[in-house]
């Protein structure tokens, strides 16, 4: 299949908004990083928005897309309602913030569990039979294991670039909490699923259909595909780009920025590489996309 770039930037600023959205939330039940929650929704919000203008490219009649609204079983609709859900409670979390009185712990844990499942439900509308390199729920884990990652990390960046002296008025406690979520336990989670996926990916040669044919018999001058051929080839991206550059190295960026405390280096460090191993295990995904048949 070829390479499908607004579905590509589609997902992975999806997961990075996510991701970001429910750092700060687990952030907000911790009681940490106060300064850096008005910083990080704006910053989901644009993800989110981004993502939404990405997905329109991916048709050449972007009006057509409503046609699919009405029907739930939809995957576009389910990720449409997942949205629309969690845009509510950016939006009511943004009020509490402009009230000052701190973000209730009820919204913090209804806002983390709807991340996971908009970063699940996006993932899922790509699982199908009939393309057996996708059809697996190691895909809906290493998307969850990016957003893992790419949410701590960058609340991590944006809570170390917000100085305490820029805000007089902020709360003692928001200057003296812990460095936000858990981003060494979630670059864990994002290396174990790019791994467990890229296995998946690397062995799914022997999932595709045999058919008695040399050639489509509908496109007889085009060669069907050769699935051991086709999976050895995305080899190199897949584990040199994303395990080792989008898994590995934020694992390591992780660490040395919790054992340092030094998140604006090692944060932007691990930011970066887990976004370029998200875009490496996304062509990699849509270059073996192969019909169960092989035909093309």
């Amino acid at each position: 299949m070829e390479l499908q770039w607004p579905l590509i930037l589609f997902t992975v600023l999806v997961a990075w908004s996510a991701g970001l959205f429910g750092a700060q939330s687990l952030a907000a039940l911790r009681g940490d990083g106060g300064r850096a929650q008005m910083a990080s929704l704006v910053a989901s919000v644009v993800l989110l928005a981004a993502g939404g203008i990405a997905v329109f490219f991916h048709l050449q009649h972007w009006e057509r897309i409503f046609n699919g609204f009405g029907h739930l079983t939809s995957g576009i609709t389910q990720e449409l309602i997942a949205i629309v859900v969690v845009v509510a409670l950016m939006v009511v979390y943004f009020v509490f913030l402009r009230k000052g009185s701190g973000v209730p712990k009820w919204l913090a844990a209804l806002s983390l569990a709807m991340s996971v499942v908009l970063v699940a439900v996006m993932a899922h509308s790509y699982t199908m039979a009939a393309r057996p390199a996708w059809d697996s729920v190691l895909w809906i884990l290493a998307v969850l294991g990016e957003a893992c990652v790419l949410g701590p990390v960058s609340f991590l960046v944006i809570l170390a670039a917000v100085r305490p002296g820029d805000r007089p008025a902020m709360r003692a406690a928001d200057v003296a909490a812990p460095a936000g979520p858990p981003a060494l336990a979630g670059a864990l989670v994002n290396a174990v699923t790019a791994a467990a996926f890229a296995a998946f990916l690397q062995l799914s040669a022997g999932s595709f259909a045999t058919v008695g044919y040399y050639f489509d018999p509908t496109h007889p001058t085009k060669a069907m595909a050769d699935a051991a051929a086709t999976v050895a080839g995305q080899a190199p991206l897949l584990w040199a780009g994303a395990v080792a550059v989008g898994a590995l190295v934020p694992l390591a960026a992780c660490f040395l920025g919790r054992k340092s405390g030094n998140w604006k280096l090692w944060g932007a460090v691990a930011l970066a590489a887990a976004l370029i191993g998200a875009v490496c295990l996304r062509v990699v995904f849509y270059n073996l996309g192969l019909s169960v048949f092989m035909f093309y």
